[in-house]
């Protein structure tokens, strides 16, 4: 995805970082996500989310808020209010470029700010939070023994995530009068709750507390095991899943025309994990999918590998031949499922010098229904007519070209 490195002026009039990460094709929509508290806009999930967001045709803003990564000012004169109004800036950003953000996305603390500022957005049609609390204040209770500092000298010094950072009383305060309970009860957006039932800073009662508290349409998904700061790849890979997949029900994305001579559009498979060999499948902006290898060759295995996805194609076009077929006919067919194996593996035939190879794709065909046996027999030869199968046994021809 290319990213674009940019600035705009925050609550204060100090620029704040950004990364605008864009869609190589058509821009559909754009989404703004809000980092979690003393963190940036860099953080593992938030570029999983926002790659897999550009990859659907959803540009995302995500930014450093004041006094964060490489954003001006200091981050000790800045409250959770003023965070609301950096997230509603960097809106206004978006609305110079037309490009108005239509969905918000926020991890933890930054969870929180959305809900609170989402009111005050116009276009935004969607909101979804990463464990986020449902109330601020509870961004305190990782300040310890130091909160008993910061009363009496209106300032200390915390060790978060073991880095240090200067709070200050009204930080304190600022967080203690946020309520969002009215900001929640009148979103009049769609919400979607992401948390993990064991995560040890936010607890998942804060989920529940969002839940309830809003008006349909909501959704919750479980995070299962993830931590709080969802690091792990595969975590992040599914909350970037789940968002992609949801929001797409909301922000009403048109598929950009197909490009002549081919009519089914682009599958655009980019790489996902340069360490490995996780790839990202899409199939225009609203079909997603991942092809890896086992751990055995090297890969993270949450993926179908690149043979598994040429048995799937030729498994599905025989299944739906076959389906096509029997309807046009009338004839009782209950179900049909195909199995298919492939006696090669990816990566050693690309260990293989260059040479004539012949591969076999073993097809077994089940067929459930009162079929006679001409019936089954005729929808077994049918079979060899779907063009996939076709494909396979004539010689293609590919052709490469530089981008």
């Amino acid at each position: 995805m290319p990213t674009q490195r940019v600035t705009f002026p925050g609550h204060d009039g100090g620029n704040l970082a950004a990364r605008l990460d864009l869609p190589d094709g058509p821009h559909l929509a754009t989404a703004l996500f809000a980092h979690c508290f003393t963190c940036s806009k860099d953080i593992p999930a938030a570029r999983r989310i926002a790659g897999r967001l550009s990859a659907m045709g959803i540009a995302v803003l995500r930014f450093d808020f004041t006094g964060l990564g490489h954003s001006d000012g200091e981050f000790s004169n800045t409250n959770f209010s003023p965070n609301v109004r950096d997230l509603r800036a960097a809106a206004e950003f978006l609305g110079t470029k037309s490009m108005a953000p239509s969905l918000l996305i926020g991890h933890s603390l930054g969870g929180a700010a959305v809900l609170r500022a989402a009111g005050g957005i116009e276009g935004v049609k969607a909101v979804a939070t990463l464990g986020a609390p449902f109330d601020p204040s509870h961004v305190t209770h990782n300040f310890g023994g130091a909160l008993k500092d910061i009363e009496q000298h209106g300032l200390a010094e915390v060790s978060l995530g073991g880095r240090p950072f200067t709070i200050k009383q009204s930080f304190v305060e600022d967080v203690n009068a946020a309520n969002l309970a009215p900001a929640i009860a009148t979103l009049k957006r769609a919400l979607l709750v992401l948390h993990a039932p064991r995560d040890e800073i936010v607890a998942i009662e804060n989920a529940g507390a969002i839940f309830e508290a809003a008006k349909h349409p909501k959704s919750f998904v479980t995070l299962d095991d993830a931590d709080h700061l969802i690091s792990r790849s595969e975590d992040a890979e599914y909350a970037a899943e789940v968002i992609a997949a949801w929001a797409g029900r909301y922000l009403d994305l048109a598929p950009p025309a197909p490009p002549p001579g081919a009519p089914e559009g682009i599958v655009r498979v980019s790489e996902a994990d340069p360490k490995g060999f996780l790839q990202d499948v899409n199939s225009g902006p609203m079909h997603h999918a991942l092809a890896d290898e086992p751990l055995a060759y090297g890969g993270t295995n949450q993926g179908m590998t690149p043979y598994g996805f040429l048995a799937a194609g030729l498994g599905a076009c025989t299944s739906m031949t076959i389906r096509m077929y029997a309807r046009r006919k009338g004839w009782p067919l209950d179900h049909v499922w195909v199995d298919v194996s492939h006696d090669k593996l990816h990566v050693k035939d690309a260990e293989m010098p260059k040479g004539d190879k012949v591969d076999t794709f073993k097809r077994v065909i089940h067929l459930i229904g009162n079929l006679d046996a001409e019936q089954r027999d005729r929808l077994i030869e049918i079979a060899d007519k779907c063009p996939v199968h076709k494909t396979l046994e004539h010689t293609s021809k590919v052709i490469t070209t530089a981008g």
